[in-house]
Formats: C-alpha cells, sequence, structure tokens
C-alpha cells in the first residue's frame, strides 16, 4: 500500500515536470513572446510574391500579423492582384495593411546579378526603396535568396566595418532554448576576419533578441582542439579569441542541437549544408515516425494517448515558428524567409522584423564592430611600440 501511494506520487511528480517541461518549451517558441517593443507597432514591408504560392501566404500571414499587433504591414506587389487577394478578407479591411505597387517580380530561377540590375521595379526594390527612405522599419521576402542579398546591399548598404552581410538561423537545442548559426548560405567563400565579423553580429543577435545574458559563441569545425580543421577555422580561432565575447572555442556538429553554444560561427557553404541536412532529417524523422505509429492498433492508441507530446515535438521543429532569418550587417533591417513559407512562417518573419527593428539590433552591430576594430588598432600601436622600443635598447 505504501509503495503504491509511493509510485503515484512519483508518476504525479513525473506528470508535473512533464508539464512545466512543456511549458517552457512552449514558451521559448512561440510566435509572440519574443517581441518585448513597446509602444506603437512599427512598419514592416513585405514582398507579396515572393513565396512558392504567392500572393496567398503573405497576403494570410499579413492579416495574422496585424490583427496581433505585431505590425503595420505594406504589401508590395501588382496592386490589383493583391487587392483581389485582400478581398478574400472582409475582416482585413480595418486593419494596418497597405498596398504599393510593383510591377515586376524576380523569380527563384532567374540570375540575381542580372534581375537585379534589369528589373528596377522589382518588389524587392521598391519594398527595401521603403525602408531606405524610412517609410518602414523592416523588410520581409521568402523569394530568391541571392537577389534579395544583392538588392540589399544595393539599395541599404553595409554599416561601417561590415565587410559582408551574414544570415542567422535560428536551431532549437535540447536544453529548451536556441542555438543561433551564422552564416547560413550568404557567403560560401569566406576569410579569417569575415568570420570574426560573424561571431560579433551573432553574438549581438542572440543577446538581443533570445535575451540571453553572455551568449557562448563557438567556432564551427571537425574537432575541439585549436589546432584542429582547415585553414580558415585555424586563422579565424586567434581572432574570435582575442574578441571580447564569451569564446569556447571550437565545438562540433553534434553541439548544433544540444545547447553547447549559443551562437554558432561558420562560412556560408558550411552553414548552408548543415541547414539543408537539418531540414532534411526533421522531414525524414516526422515521416518515419507517422509511418510507424500507423502501423498497429497498439501504436495508434498510444499516439493518441500521446498526442499533446508529439505536437510539441513537431512545434519545436517547425521552421514556420522561427519565421525568416535576418541579414545581418546592413544598414535596415531584412529578413529571408524560405520559399516555401506559409502563412505562419510570413507572419512570424514579420514579428522577428519588427524585433530587430525595436531591439536596435544594427545600432548594436555598428557600435560594436567600431570598438572591436579600435581595440585592434590600440593593440597594434602597442605591439609596435613595444616592438620599437626592444629595438632601442638593443641599440
Amino acid at each position: 500500500m505504501h509503495n503504491a501511494r509511493r509510485a503515484r506520487k512519483k508518476k504525479g511528480l513525473s506528470r508535473m515536470m512533464d508539464s512545466r517541461l512543456s511549458a517552457l518549451a512552449r514558451a521559448a517558441f512561440s510566435s509572440e513572446n519574443l517581441l518585448r517593443g513597446k509602444g506603437d507597432p512599427v512598419t514592416i514591408v513585405v514582398d507579396a510574391m515572393g513565396s512558392d504560392r504567392a500572393p496567398k501566404p503573405e497576403v494570410e500571414g499579413a492579416i495574422q500579423a496585424a490583427r496581433l499587433g505585431l505590425a503595420h504591414v505594406i504589401l508590395v506587389g501588382p496592386e490589383a492582384q493583391l487587392r483581389d487577394e485582400l478581398t478574400l478578407h472582409p475582416s482585413a479591411a480595418k486593419l494596418p495593411i497597405q498596398i504599393v505597387n510593383a510591377t515586376q517580380v524576380i523569380s527563384m530561377d532567374e540570375k540575381a546579378a542580372t534581375a537585379v540590375r534589369s528589373k528596377r521595379d522589382s518588389t524587392m526594390r521598391v519594398g527595401l526603396r521603403l525602408v531606405r527612405e524610412g517609410r518602414a522599419a523592416g523588410f520581409v521576402s521568402a523569394g530568391n535568396t541571392g537577389a534579395m542579398m544583392a538588392t540589399a546591399k544595393m539599395v541599404l548598404g553595409t554599416l561601417p566595418g561590415v565587410d559582408r552581410p551574414a544570415i542567422a538561423a535560428v536551431f532549437p537545442t535540447q536544453a529548451g532554448t536556441v542555438s543561433v548559426m551564422v552564416d547560413v548560405g550568404a557567403n560560401v567563400d569566406a576569410k579569417p576576419h569575415n568570420l570574426e565579423q560573424f561571431a560579433i553580429m551573432g553574438e549581438i543577435y542572440s543577446r538581443q533578441i533570445f535575451g540571453t545574458k553572455k551568449p557562448r559563441v563557438g567556432l564551427l569545425s571537425v574537432g575541439e582542439e585549436e589546432s584542429k580543421g582547415n585553414e580558415l577555422t585555424r586563422e579565424a580561432f586567434p581572432l574570435l579569441k582575442a574578441l571580447p565575447i564569451n569564446f569556447i572555442g571550437n565545438v562540433e556538429g553534434r553541439d548544433l542541437y544540444n545547447g553547447k553554444a549559443d551562437v554558432i560561427v561558420c562560412d556560408g557553404f558550411v552553414g548552408n549544408v548543415a541547414l539543408k541536412v537539418s531540414g532534411g532529417l526533421v522531414s525524414t524523422v516526422r515521416a518515419m515516425m507517422k509511418e510507424s505509429l500507423q502501423e498497429t492498433i497498439t501504436r495508434q492508441v498510444g499516439y493518441l494517448l500521446s498526442r499533446e507530446a508529439f505536437n510539441d515535438f513537431k512545434r519545436r521543429l517547425d521552421y514556420t515558428e522561427y519565421g525568416g532569418a535576418p541579414l545581418l550587417g546592413l544598414k535596415g533591417v531584412a529578413i529571408v524567409s524560405h520559399g516555401s513559407s506559409n502563412a505562419n512562417a510570413i507572419k512570424n518573419a514579420i514579428r522577428v522584423a519588427a524585433e530587430c527593428a525595436t531591439r536596435g539590433i544594427n545600432q548594436t552591430i555598428e557600435h560594436d564592430l567600431t570598438r572591436s576594430a579600435s581595440q585592434q588598432k590600440d593593440n597594434g600601436s602597442a605591439d609596435f611600440d613595444s616592438s620599437s622600443a626592444e629595438d632601442a635598447a638593443g641599440a
């Protein structure tokens, strides 16, 4: 009897812990909890013709964001087509959503350099121009990533001290936190000083958007030892080590999801491969789990009893909950979303853009890069003075 009560008590505590962990996970990855800006919502521009199924997801995502008060939204695209789409949602008439006409669209299969030069009235260029003119605080597009990168650099320009903007992607971890990887595709070829800048930008993004007090920054390599890796990582290691950040050294691919590092730095080639492998693995695990659960009646009953846990698992791995990936290092907020984005993904991309704008990400990046460059200059002068003194003493 006593053992039975103890077992029930233990089971009850286990359920309570599972419930608390579930609540924490939902809180950490909910779509609205990260928006900490106060006052009136900022205005975010959305490329309404970017996604694979445009403009439906963009319009529905804009409606959801405006209804939740995440931002005021400007939809950019063919005006008549967007108005027709909006009329399918009568309640949207009272929401803070505007339309700005753009007559050209850059498709996914177009070469970025050619499209950017030839299509001067593209949805991307028109939308980013609104940000540059101060009519909006940020821009979201689920269109051609290469064209987005090239257009943003041309229209907005890069921050002082930034050689190349980088894309920051967010990954869930076992610890119930998130890990930020920079870069995941903007720069397939990078130099050591680029990784140094990526580390600073990623650390700021983790600190200001996710509230990480002292982000642990790791350099993605093939081993934890400083001597491991290729020429790029070995040369970048001492640069990151000298920065005024919490650099924990090299991390490996397995550390992406275990919560060892809050920020993982790599070049865009490696980062994009990691991103695509992760996405493919998630899809495979989901498909295999679904197939396995449907094999027998017993498993189907077990699934029904554990549905909440499985839904929580799916939610934590759902890319649409994280919105888009910011292009860090620009003179303005620009968010890259997946081409297959649905309305939820667009809504969250708008939320990410608004958060970046209200938290002053760009201003902090500019300040910290300037400070880092100044410290390096001072250190260089000190080294020069020291060597000169030694030469004089020897003479």
